[in-house]
């Protein structure tokens, strides 16, 4: 398959390219400020420019979001919003049906009416990114064109954990995946594998999912 991947360096961008890499897809690495490695087509782009965004993206089977303006971005609320109705705009423009977002875990549900971002031990310095990712969710939800697909991660997602690829999860929908130690923990090695299992095989379709242990 043909794989666009946007933030492709990124904590999650960059696994996503190792798993999609292993797999022998032939895969599209767009990144502000772009790597050059052999198991991807490098290129550069501004996710606000839709136009050229959309150029890009044509061709593709699938589209995979792991677009984040950082963390530290005192405007993070702002151009997450702005740079993720972008994209979506960008891939309709582009022609390809299949988009994959991934999102944040704040807006799984903990109790009934009530998201994780919304309790009083949320982190504050991670709100705003977190809020916008939920707000997000609400705007593709009325997407009707494409066949997106939403991913919500572990609430304790790691790089290089003492479990790292395992290949296994469970899935969830709208609720957090929890093991039997009531923790909700995924690696983003195997966040990688999640993405790249349903890209090859589909099971979510204009809906929100997650996956955990």
């Amino acid at each position: 398959m043909k794989i666009a991947i946007i933030g492709a360096t990124g904590f999650v961008g960059s696994a996503l390219v190792n798993e999609f890499a292993d797999r022998k897809h032939e895969i599209t690495a767009i990144a502000r400020n772009p790597k050059d490695t052999a198991n991807a087509k490098w290129i550069a782009a501004d996710v606000f420019n839709v136009d050229a965004l959309a150029e890009i993206l044509k061709g593709h089977d699938t589209v995979i979001n792991a677009f984040n303006p950082g963390w530290t971005n005192p405007n993070i609320y702002e151009d997450s919003i702005k740079g993720l109705k972008a994209i979506q705009e960008a891939v309709k423009k582009s022609g390809v049906s299949r988009f994959i977002t991934i999102g944040g875990a704040g807006s799984l549900f903990v109790a009934p009416g009530l998201q994780a971002v919304d309790t009083p031990d949320f982190p504050k310095e991670i709100y705003d990114g977190a809020n916008a990712a939920r707000d997000y969710l609400n705007i593709i939800k009325e997407e009707k064109e494409l066949d997106w697909a939403f991913f919500s991660p572990a609430f304790e997602m790691h790089q290089g954990t003492k479990t790292g690829r395992t290949g296994k999860y469970r899935l969830g929908l709208e609720n957090p995946v929890f093991n039997d130690e009531q923790r909700s923990i995924l690696s983003v090695e195997d966040l990688a594998v999640v993405i790249a299992d349903e890209t090859e095989t589909p099971k979510h379709h204009q809906v929100r999912f997650t996956a955990a242990y």
